[in-house]
């Protein structure tokens, strides 16, 4: 069970850290409630990409703009 675990463990760590880079080379060093994203678990990194990949979406859509 210790190799399964920490094969899990380990996995789930390469995800965070993905995800981490991306809210990094997206310029977001805050979670929306203000804590540094360095300090947010997994879940909390999930949400704060897809809130970043809906104003990215927004930014690149003209009818988004306003003029």
């Amino acid at each position: 069970m210790g190799i399964l675990y920490n094969s899990v463990k380990l996995q789930k760590n390469m995800k965070q850290e993905f995800i981490l880079e991306r809210l990094l080379a997206l310029g977001i060093t805050k979670s929306q409630t203000g804590k540094s994203i360095h300090e947010c678990d997994y879940e909390e990194l999930k949400y704060e990409l897809v809130l970043a990949s809906f104003r990215e979406i927004d930014d690149n859509n003209d009818s988004g703009k306003w003029f």
